[in-house]
Parts: structure tokens; C-alpha cells; sequence
């Protein structure tokens, strides 16, 4: 039976504004963060997920919490949907590392898969991980709907996986996913189908 997820980038965060890489850093959300992780909860309460699961990063956990408490359901936190780690670009902007390292930002300008920056998980080991991780989720809820709360590179590389869309592909052909905005998928074994793409949370289901 079909599952269907809907998928959901945490809220706003205090490095957002810079369009810093956290990556595998800890970073808080901002108070828009915050309301955002609560217009999610009403998105949710609309929606009616049988589960709530999330990436362990305190930035998806707490755009999560509101929606399982809204649901009355626990957090199911799995690892597999943390976010990329981004090397040598980690806590940095494109515009600093430019300054140091110019040739790391063209490469990865150029193709973000052969070209990822130095030090990076692999972007076809995040996606397999990502991909691995819906796949598994959605054989736990067959026929239910789920909400899943991730992260914005993990997402577009899991969805090219998932789609069997090019990697080197994921900033053009999904080139944003708004905070705490929704995706949904339905997936079935080893098909996925794309029902809709980033949905503001603020609009209902």
C-alpha cells in the first residue's frame, strides 16, 4: 500500500539570514523559526500523520515538537535524515570560502556532486542514506501519511534519488525548499511519486 510523506525543511535559523552552511553544525531557530515550526503544527493538525518522525539536529527536533504535541504523538527521531556535512564549507558562506578558496566554490558552482566541497560527505552517500531512510519510513506506515522534518540539501538530493533525477541536478531542478514549507511524496517499494513541492505550511492540507 501507498504511504504518503510529506516531507518538511526545519524553520528558520540564525545563520539563515547569511546563507551560512550549517550542515552537521548545531544551529538554533530564529523566533520566525519558531513561528514557523507552529504554522507547521497547524499544517499537521490538518493533515492528520499517523507519525512524526525528524532528523536528530535540534534545529529539525524543535520545527518537529509542535506537531507531535499537536498530534498527541512521540517524536521519532532517525539518524539517517540528518543533514550533509559540508566540509571544508561548514559554518561558512560562499562569499568566505571564495575568499580563500576561490577554485572550491567554481568547482562547486560547476557540478555540486563531482565538485562538492573538500572534506563534504559524499552527496551519493547522503542521498542513498536519505533515500534509504524514506524508503524505510514508508514501509512502517503502508496506506498511513506521515510528516518527516529534515534538511534542505538532504531533501533535494533524497528526491533526485527517489525520482531517479541526476544528482548533479538537485540546486537547479529543486533550486529552494522554503523553511518549514511541504513536500509530499507517496512511495511505494521502489516507486515514488512527487504530489507536491514545497508548500508553505501557512496554507492548509
Amino acid at each position: 500500500m501507498v504511504a504518503r510523506l510529506l516531507l518538511a525543511r526545519h524553520g528558520q535559523t540564525e545563520w539563515h539570514a547569511e546563507n551560512r552552511y550549517a550542515g552537521s553544525s548545531d544551529v538554533a531557530l530564529t523566533e520566525e523559526g519558531l513561528r514557523q515550526a507552529d504554522e507547521l503544527a497547524g499544517f499537521a493538525a490538518a493533515a492528520g500523520p499517523t507519525a512524526v518522525y525528524c532528523s536528530p539536529q535540534s534545529r529539525a527536533r524543535r520545527t518537529a515538537e509542535p506537531s507531535a504535541e499537536a498530534l498527541g504523538l512521540p517524536l521519532r527521531v532517525v539518524g539517517e535524515l540528518r543533514e550533509v556535512h559540508f566540509g571544508l564549507m561548514e559554518g561558512r558562506t560562499r562569499k568566505e570560502l571564495a575568499e580563500s578558496d576561490p577554485d572550491a566554490v567554481a568547482r562547486f558552482l560547476a557540478d555540486p556532486v563531482t565538485g562538492a566541497f573538500p572534506g563534504s560527505e559524499p552527496p551519493a552517500d547522503a542521498a542513498a542514506r536519505g533515500a534509504k531512510a524514506l524508503r524505510g519510513i514508508a514501509e512502517e506506515a503502508p496506506g498511513e501519511t506521515v510528516l518527516v522534518v529534515a534538511h534542505n540539501t538532504l531533501i533535494r538530493l533524497t528526491l533526485c534519488a527517489l525520482l531517479g533525477l541526476p544528482l548533479e541536478s538537485y540546486r537547479t531542478v529543486f533550486p529552494r525548499l522554503d523553511n518549514a514549507a511541504v513536500t509530499e511524496l507517496a512511495i511505494d517499494g521502489t516507486r515514488t511519486g512527487l504530489l507536491r513541492l514545497n508548500q508553505p505550511a501557512g496554507t492548509r492540507y
